[in-house]
C-alpha cells in the first residue's frame, strides 16, 4: 500500500492504524496494489496558485501500474452549499461545488480523474470518501478553522446547521475502505448535526447587527485579506446554506463515529483563527496598526492646533 498527499497528522494516524492491522506501507508506488490519496486533507496545497492536483493523481496512478484499488479522500464540499440542497445529502446527490471556491472545484476534478482510472480497466476499485469539516486538537487546517469560525457567526440571520468530523474517525474510515475493499462514494460524518445557534454558543458568539447580504460579503472578504480570517472569498456560501450529509452508507459498511459533532468542534477550535496567522502577516498587521495609530495621533494634533488658533483669533 502507498499513502500519498495526507496531512502530517493524518499520515501519523494512518501509519499507526495500518501497522496495527498488519498492512505494510511502502515508500514507492511501483509494487503497491492499493493507493490512499488523501490530498484533500491538505487544502492549502490544493488551492496553491500553481497546484495541479488532478494531474498529480493521474501521474501517480500511471506510476503505480500494479495498483487495483484507490482510496481517495475528497470532501463533502463538492456537493456545494445551496439553499435548495436536500437535508441530508446522500452520495447520489449531484456535485454542484461553488464555482468561485477553488478547493471544491479541484476536488471535483480529482474525483473525475479517479473515476476515469477505474473504468479504464475492469476490476479496479475506487473508494471516494467525502468527509465534512475535519477537526482535531493537533490537526485543524487553516481552512477548516476559517470555516468553523464562520459557522454560526452570521450577522443577525438564521444560521444553517453544521457538521464536524474528528480526524481519528476519518482515519478509521480510510482503514475500513482499504480492509473491506469498498467501492463507490461514502460520506464521512458523525450522526446528525449541530444547530446554528448551538455552534454560535460553542464559539462564544454574540448577537450581530443585521446587514445586507452584499455588505456582509464585502466585510468578510476584507477581513480575510487583512488577517486570513475568518472566511476566505468563495467559501462564505458554506456558512450561509446547508450542506449536511447522511452517513448511512458508511455505517452500513461497518464504520462507527466515536466523536460527536460538538466534541470535534470544541476540540478542533481550541485555538482561534487569529492564532494561526503567520508571523510575517502579524508583523504586517502590527506595522499597519502602528501606521493607523500614528495617523490618528497626527490627526488629533492637527485638530487641537486648529482649535487653539480659533480660540486665539476669536
Amino acid at each position: 500500500m502507498w499513502i500519498r498527499g495526507a496531512s502530517a497528522a493524518l499520515d501519523v494516524r494512518l501509519g499507526r492504524l495500518f501497522e496495527e492491522a498488519g498492512w505494510r506501507v511502502q515508500e514507492q508506488p511501483a509494487h503497491a496494489t492499493t493507493i490512499v490519496w488523501a490530498a484533500a486533507t491538505d487544502p492549502e496545497r490544493i488551492v496553491a496558485r500553481r497546484a495541479r492536483p488532478a494531474a498529480e493523481l493521474a501521474e501517480a496512478l500511471v506510476a503505480a501500474q500494479g495498483a487495483a484499488n484507490l482510496v481517495l479522500v475528497s470532501s463533502a464540499m463538492v456537493y456545494g452549499a445551496w439553499a435548495n440542497n436536500p437535508v441530508p445529502l446522500t452520495e447520489d446527490a449531484a456535485l454542484r461545488p461553488t464555482v468561485d471556491f477553488a478547493y471544491a472545484r479541484r476536488l471535483g476534478a480529482l474525483e473525475q480523474t479517479a473515476d476515469d482510472w477505474r473504468v479504464a480497466v475492469p476490476g479496479r476499485r475506487v473508494t471516494v470518501l467525502r468527509p465534512v469539516v475535519t477537526m482535531a486538537e493537533d490537526a485543524s487546517s487553516p481552512l477548516a478553522m476559517a470555516l468553523a469560525a464562520g459557522m454560526g457567526q452570521r450577522r443577525g440571520e438564521d444560521d444553517p446547521p453544521a457538521q464536524f468530523v474528528h480526524l481519528d474517525d476519518l482515519a478509521a474510515a480510510v482503514v475500513l475502505a482499504v480492509s473491506r475493499r469498498l467501492d463507490g462514494v461514502y460520506n464521512v460524518a458523525p450522526d446528525g448535526w449541530v444547530a446554528g445557534e448551538r455552534v454560535r454558543a460553542l464559539a462564544g458568539g454574540v448577537p450581530r447587527i443585521k446587514l445586507p447580504a452584499r455588505v456582509r460579503e464585502v466585510l468578510d472578504d476584507v477581513r480575510w485579506r487583512l488577517t486570513r480570517g475568518p472566511i476566505p472569498p468563495g467559501m462564505s456560501a458554506y456558512t450561509r446554506w446547508p450542506w449536511l450529509v447522511a452517513n448511512d452508507r458508511l455505517k452500513a459498511a461497518g464504520w462507527r463515529p466515536t466523536v460527536t459533532n460538538e466534541q470535534a468542534y470544541v476540540e478542533g477550535t481550541e485555538q482561534r483563527w487569529w492564532t494561526m496567522v503567520s508571523p510575517k502577516r502579524r508583523q504586517e498587521l502590527a506595522l499597519g496598526g502602528l501606521g493607523v495609530g500614528i495617523g490618528a495621533l497626527l490627526g488629533a494634533i492637527v485638530v487641537a492646533v486648529r482649535r487653539a488658533r480659533r480660540r486665539r483669533t476669536g
